[in-house]
């Protein structure tokens, strides 16, 4: 099917769609908003080495699953992600479930985790399950805590019922707690913010709260904080998705310290 730029109807069904009393679906939407970057320099540039690789096959690949892996089946999984080579590796959500938090034990103490591999694993930004999360990785050598809340205008709105302050406070206050029981904890942990839902939040608001976490976490050239910018939901075209990823990369604070990591769907087939 061809896009095209003139938007055409058959008549006959557009009237039959009145007279059931449906919108036209070609006009009943709010186009996504354009980030108006004319002097973009992504379509340029060339990718000439291999960015840095992070498995989430055994969190996020595995929630996809009909019937999700035991812990049989992840321990194949996480042997097989090591033979491939790679160095970052997203081994679950511990304070999740049962489940989980026993991989993620299994993994410290049996796993045989190479010294330049790092375990990841992911926390909502929720005061008991960073708890659980440390208790997961207790004796982990330079794990990732990747902690996340929900910044979307209409997650404000509807689920949290709260104003851009207060969502950004919800991250501020986790990235405090995480920082404070990885010191407590001896060190040795990097540290990882997604604003889940960045395709369905503002710019500027999303910046402001990233911006906040940085500010708190206070990220070195040798420990680098990774902001992820994830298309949670899918709402545009790839090139839109691009401007917002390099209209960031502009105006984060302490850029060169933070690692700007990608967490692209193809949901919804506009990836």
């Amino acid at each position: 099917m061809n896009a095209r730029e003139e938007i055409r109807s058959d008549p006959a069904v557009a009237d039959t769609d009145s007279a059931k009393g449906m919108p036209d679906a070609a006009r009943k939407y709010q186009p996504y908003p354009t980030v108006g970057l004319t002097d973009r320099t992504w379509p340029s540039k060339v990718i000439d080495k291999a960015p840095i690789w992070c498995s989430v096959d055994l969190r996020d690949g595995n929630q996809a699953l009909i019937d999700p892996m035991g812990h049989e089946r992840k321990a194949r999984m996480f042997g097989l992600l090591l033979d491939m080579g790679f160095k970052e590796i997203e081994i679950g959500f511990p304070s999740a479930s049962q489940t989980d938090f026993d991989f993620a034990r299994w993994c410290i103490e049996e796993g045989n985790v190479p010294a330049d591999v790092s375990l990841q694993v992911l926390v909502q930004c929720r005061p008991e399950l960073i708890t659980r999360t440390f208790e997961a990785l207790k004796g982990a050598t330079n794990p990732i805590v990747h902690f996340y809340n929900s910044t979307s205008e209409l997650q404000r709105r509807v689920v949290f019922e709260k104003d851009v302050g207060g969502i950004k406070r919800i991250a501020t206050d986790a990235a405090k707690m995480i920082t404070d029981m990885a010191a407590k904890a001896g060190g040795g942990f990097r540290f990882e913010y997604s604003p889940e839902s960045f395709t369905g939040t503002e710019l500027e608001v999303a910046l402001e709260i990233c911006n906040a976490v940085t500010e708190i976490v206070r990220p070195t050239a040798d420990n680098k904080l990774i902001i992820n910018l994830p298309s949670t939901v899918e709402m545009s075209t790839p090139n839109i998705y691009a401007d917002r990823i390099e209209w960031m990369c502009r105006n984060l604070d302490n850029r060169e310290n933070l690692l700007v990591s990608l967490h692209p769907h193809n949901d919804r087939g506009t990836g």
